[in-house]
């Protein structure tokens, strides 16, 4: 079992920049690829990016250019840095390990 716990959400203006943290405990030595997923008001939940246990990434286009994620394995935490920030990009942020562990979410708002 594995829990992850996000930050750094928050209210942003068009253009800005937001870190986001997931926070891993517990069965972390099986957590293989770590991903970043956002929610917006009345859609699906949709992937956003994705970090291999080797460090490969992968992103959807429409954050590619604009969105890196990361992970630091030492202290067990993905990042999501998210520049250039745009309206259609407010949603509810979730981290996921592969296969099946979700965080509670955390909340991007980005003002125009």
């Amino acid at each position: 079992q594995v829990q992850l716990v996000e930050s750094g959400g928050g209210l942003v203006q068009a253009g800005g920049s937001l870190r986001l943290s997931c926070a891993a405990s517990g069965s972390i030595f099986s957590i293989g690829a770590m991903s970043w997923y956002r929610q917006a008001p009345g859609k699906q939940r949709e992937w956003v990016a994705t970090v291999t246990n080797t460090a490969n990434t992968l992103y959807q286009a429409s954050v590619k250019g604009r969105f890196t994620i990361s992970r630091d394995n030492a202290k067990n935490t993905l990042y999501l840095q998210m520049n250039s920030l745009k309206p259609e990009d407010t949603a509810v942020y979730y981290c996921n390990a592969a296969p099946n562990s979700w965080g509670q979410g955390t909340q991007v708002t980005v003002s125009s």
